[in-house]
């Protein structure tokens, strides 16, 4: 094997138990939304509103363009830092200004730090164009794998320690995140792209300006806010949503999970499509899909059996949209700025899950119901699926005129 073969598959394996770990322990932060609420005697709207402060900056951009300028291993470990540092703050806050600045800023800070921006760019230094929404599919199921394993793993430490005693333990594993980051480039870089893509000594203030004007860029970005709003809504709010409908702890944990295991064959499938067929048409097809189950689920009795099939099927449909957009958006303007690209595509998505995360709890404080945001659910992944379809298929190039269409 070779020495650049072997780096490949070193910042693989890396980036993919990163993400599994850290995605695994935010997919759990919706089994604490009732324990928490109730200990500290506040409704659901203030700590969904840290919540949301919490998405805001996991898509802060700043942490894409300082990976892009001091290498992703260094943020990273940083990042791990700051995630186990919130985690451990939460417990000894009792305000909702504690709750924003432990879940909200710090863990927020620190999950932006070792997340999908930050470790996709940096595999996309080792990995050719053609083959990356397939990698990056791989990698994105690997973040599956963590919400398969965690939910249920939290449940379990909720269950026997309480919710103070569930996150001890979990700030603990943060850790492995920062032991990761050293198969990581050190540096960033540019190592493969070839004559289809874009220069890549063309100055980053030129890079951007580029892609402000690129209409597949933008269409890229204003779909991903939906795919935020899906999955923060969900993710947050559906334990709670159960259990109002008397439905047990364990369902919810089993719910989370599936969405974690459906997960990792939708988004391994999806960046295999990615690599073979136009990847805008396989993300309308997604976020068409999405509004199609959440309808369906807004139909169907709430039940035990409900609630588990739709874990499976909005799992299927959950991260899928990671390896097609960011594969698109490294197919239009190449590896080298890619975490900072993402970072601000990402940033949209994250905007998306801070309305989602905050209006499901200030509607249900306010009429106690989650029914408006299941609808608005529907109506923005129709919008969604209609928005991709004008994406231009051609790469940036650097040399090609600026409004590209």
């Amino acid at each position: 094997m070779s020495s650049q073969r072997k780096l490949l598959v070193a910042a693989i394996i890396s980036a993919s138990l990163a993400v599994m770990i850290s995605s695994g322990i935010r997919s759990s932060f919706g089994l604490f939304l009732t324990p928490i609420t109730a200990a500290l005697g506040t409704g659901r709207e203030n700590l969904s509103i840290a919540f949301a402060v919490n998405n805001l900056l996991f898509g802060l951009p700043l942490i894409g363009l300082l990976s892009d300028r001091f290498g992703p291993r260094q943020v990273v470990i940083a990042g791990s830092a700051m995630y186990a540092a919130g985690l451990l703050l939460v417990t000894l806050v009792t305000t909702t200004m504690g709750l924003s600045l432990s879940f909200g800023l710090l863990v927020g800070l620190g999950m932006n730090a070792t997340s999908f921006v930050v470790v996709l760019g940096a595999v996309a230094q080792l990995v050719p164009e053609e083959q990356r929404s397939r990698v990056f599919g791989i990698i994105t199921a690997m973040g599956s794998a963590g919400m398969f394993v965690v939910p249920p793993l939290a449940q379990l430490l909720l269950s026997n320690l309480g919710w103070q005693g569930a996150l001890y333990a979990l700030a603990a594993v943060p850790a492995v995140v920062a032991l990761m980051a050293f198969g990581l480039p050190r540096r960033s870089g540019n190592r493969q792209d070839n004559a289809h893509t874009p220069q890549v000594d063309e100055p980053f203030r030129d890079v951007l300006q580029r892609a402000f004007r690129h209409r597949g860029f933008l269409l890229l970005t204003t779909g991903f806010f939906v795919c935020g709003f899906h999955v923060a809504f969900i993710s947050a709010h559906l334990p709670a949503f159960l259990g109002d409908h008397g439905l047990p702890e364990f369902v919810a944990a089993g719910a989370l999970a599936l969405v974690g295991a459906f997960n990792i064959l939708g988004s391994m499938t999806f960046g295999w499509l990615g690599d073979r067929f136009s990847r805008k048409k396989m993300l309308s097809l997604i976020y068409l899909g999405r509004a199609v189950v959440i309808l369906i689920f807004l139909l169907t009795p709430v039940t035990r059996a409900s609630a588990l099939v739709f874990g499976g099927s909005i799992g299927f449909l959950w991260l899928a949209t990671v390896p097609l957009t960011s594969g698109s958006v490294a197919h239009f303007f190449g590896a080298r700025y890619l975490s900072t690209l993402y970072g601000i595509t990402f940033f949209s998505h994250q905007i998306g899950a801070f309305i989602g995360v905050w209006l499901g709890g200030r509607f249900y404080d306010a009429t106690g119901s989650y029914t408006p945001l299941w609808i608005a659910g529907i109506a923005l992944g129709i919008f969604a699926a209609l928005v991709h379809l004008p994406i231009p298929e051609r790469a940036e190039l650097s040399s090609a005129p600026a409004a590209a269409d």
